[in-house]
């Protein structure tokens, strides 16, 4: 087996992930090239392709989310992510493991609770017409008093296969977006093309790795079973899709703008290709949240805010450590087309840039 470095790692997984160089990709494509995109909110996935894609504008997302090619709905580490339709119907029940451990959030919560009474009430429900969980919620409680709202709500939310409902919002779902049941044949599951979703967005990677990105368990036995190159880095074997992109180390890597929850940040147990385990803890808030972060030479090397006053819109770039004069204005050049593209009617751009 080849052994690989960390820039190595770092280049191959970047070029899966788009952020060597912006790509001419439509957007269903890029999304599942890219693995998905985590979209606990709905505005990240917009900065995530416009980082990676070239000549994107919002109106193709808006689009691929209202005719039903891309949708939002529970997925990897039951966590909400922006799939292809295509892979949400083939992925989503190899999954379902995933979700079902996710009930341990309600547990202590749950007496009473029989999904094959609350199931099919559910389904009811959603086929009536789309709802927010407020309301689905209350309605379950109607036909379930003695057991637990949140319990009812999360037990539905983990069970069925439900889309979020898109809008003409600025970012296509308004905050408290309704919920659909999914009308895609679901595929069985196949946890085979699950690890090879990963390994051709996030690869080479271990078992531990695909298993933090996805939450399912049990892929040692899986990975046996597909042909796959292997390569060691430490005292680790990693797994890759033979014939994926694996480019020398030297390869440049411009600076990127990446939004909060980015998948690049979050999709292996050994993050160290892309961020060193010093800074790890400083992008993750007390209220779990992923910070919005920027790479320089390919690894992250800071976080990034933006503010809006009056007509002027400003993007804070936090460094962990000082830049460069050429880097300063590479990411200041960056930062105002980021602005330019998410402040659309602001009449100013300002980059400024805090001291580590």
């Amino acid at each position: 087996m080849d052994a690989l470095s960390l820039r190595q790692l770092n280049r191959a997984t970047l070029a899966r992930q788009m952020l060597l160089r912006r790509e001419k990709v439509g957007v269903v494509d890029a999304v599942e090239r890219l693995g998905g995109l985590q979209a606990q909110e709905p505005k990240p996935p917009f900065i995530a392709l416009w980082t990676r894609l070239r000549g994107f504008d919002r109106k193709q997302l808006h689009d691929a989310v209202h005719d039903g090619r891309l949708v939002r709905a529970t997925a990897m580490r039951a966590t909400l992510h922006l799939l292809s339709a295509a892979d949400y119907a083939a992925l989503r029940e190899a999954l379902q493991p995933v979700m079902s451990a996710a009930m341990a959030a309600v547990r202590g919560r749950d007496q009473g609770l029989e999904l094959d009474e609350l199931l099919p009430e559910a389904r009811r429900l959603l086929k009536q017409q789309p709802r927010r969980f407020n309301e689905l919620r209350a309605l379950l409680v109607e036909a379930f008093p003695e057991v637990n709202e949140r319990a009812l709500g999360y037990a539905t939310r983990m069970h069925l296969p439900l889309v979020m409902v898109p809008s003409d919002d600025r970012w296509s779902y308004p905050s408290d977006a309704p919920f659909a049941l999914s009308t895609a044949k679901l595929a069985k599951a196949d946890p085979e093309a699950l690890v090879r979703r990963h390994l051709g967005a996030f690869g080479p990677a271990t078992a531990a790795d695909i298993q933090t990105w996805s939450g399912l368990r049990g892929l040692n036995e899986v990975l046996e079973q597909l042909e796959l190159a292997t390569f060691t880095h430490g005292r680790r074997t990693l797994f890759d899709l033979p014939d994926a992109p694996r480019p020398p180390e030297d390869v440049p890597a411009p600076p990127r703008f990446l939004p909060e929850f980015d998948s690049l940040l979050l999709a292996h147990k050994d993050r160290t290709r892309v961020i060193a385990d010093e800074h790890r803890k400083s992008l993750t808030t007390k209220n779990l949240r992923v910070k919005a972060t920027f790479l320089v030479d390919g690894f992250a090397a800071g976080s990034w805010s933006t503010a809006r006053k009056r007509d002027t819109a400003t993007l804070t770039v936090e460094p962990f450590g000082k830049l460069a004069r050429p880097v300063k204005d590479e990411l200041a050049a960056e930062g105002e087309a980021l602005l330019r593209f998410a402040e659309p009617d602001a009449a100013k751009q300002r980059v400024e840039f805090s001291r580590p």
